[in-house]
């Protein structure tokens, strides 16, 4: 009697659809959070919130920032690095649960039919990285040269993503600089009214309201976008990497128990649970022993 082959289990195939994009909590929190301290502080000191709403400030801050990282970034570079911008407030799901069981379900395929019989699912596979090192598998390409390939593959993008993170950085570092630069161009209009003191003092405040914009970018917006975006690119090049050890093994034709180990490594771990509160010891079992003592 014929041996009838397993279907490929149903995470696998769901698994082949592209992770969806959902809202970064934590930078949106985080933004607001940082806002809202810093005018609520400039409130509770009886300030308001129009002292620092000043459109000649930002035009300042935020073109000559941008000008200096034109200067030192190539277009290419910039257009890439403008293009993962969305990437800092929206995050793509990448669950390495269920990475682990679409390539467990091609594991127990391959192992059952031999690996040539993937040769069908890889035209369904959206991930390129995934699609291409398993047609290098079914194709029969050497281990050792199928791991340099793909590990090459890893370490470019890698090297793009931080490449495209630094473009942020760069701007948290001339940001406060051309914050300081509105600030001495504000006070050089406040010199030519050296006459009318109340025009002097509020001529002063004014001016450094660019100050604060340069610094304020820097630490909220352009660092942080900067470092947020070396997070997403350290993720993605863990999902690469588990992905490859994954291919690899059907390619060595391991057991699917042996790879799930294996890839369960690269799974975070569980969160710890709460350990139960101990249950005080009853007060009556003390009692004899109080009369014994007491007698």
């Amino acid at each position: 009697m014929a041996e009838t082959t397993a279907p490929a289990p149903d995470s696998a195939k769901e698994a082949k659809k592209p992770s969806g994009h959902r809202p970064d909590l934590a930078t949106l929190g985080g933004l607001a959070l940082a806002l809202a301290g810093i005018l609520g502080g400039l409130v509770l000191e009886q300030g308001k919130v129009k002292d620092v709403a000043q459109l000649t400030a930002a035009i300042i801050v935020l073109g000559g920032t941008l000008g200096a990282v034109m200067v030192t970034t190539p277009m290419d570079l910039l257009r890439r690095a403008a293009g993962k911008f969305p990437a800092v407030f929206f995050e793509t799901s990448h669950a390495p649960g269920t990475v682990i069981e679409q390539i467990i379900g091609y594991a127990t395929k391959a192992r059952k039919n031999g690996i040539v019989s993937l040769e069908d699912e890889t035209a369904s596979i959206q991930d390129p990285f995934l699609r291409k090192a398993l047609n290098l598998a079914v194709d029969g390409t050497d281990l050792q040269e199928l791991r340099r390939m793909m590990e090459l593959e890893i370490a470019l993008e890698e090297h793009r993503g931080e490449a495209e993170a630094k473009v942020y950085e760069a701007a948290g570092g001339y940001a406060p600089t051309i914050g300081i630069i509105g600030a001495v161009l504000g006070l050089i209009q406040v010199m030519k009214h050296l006459a009318n003191i109340d025009e002097v003092g509020r001529g002063i405040a004014v001016a450094f309201v660019a100050t604060v914009y340069g610094v304020a970018s820097a630490n909220i917006l352009f660092l942080p976008a900067g470092s947020k975006l070396k997070s997403r690119v350290h993720a993605a090049v863990q999902i690469r990497e588990l992905m490859l050890e994954g291919v690899l093994g059907i390619a060595e034709g391991l057991n699917p128990k042996l790879i799930r180990i294996k890839l369960e490594a690269y799974a975070p771990p569980p969160a710890p649970k709460k350990a139960p509160k101990a249950s005080p010891a009853p007060a009556a079992a003390s009692q004899p022993a109080e009369a014994v003592a007491g007698e």
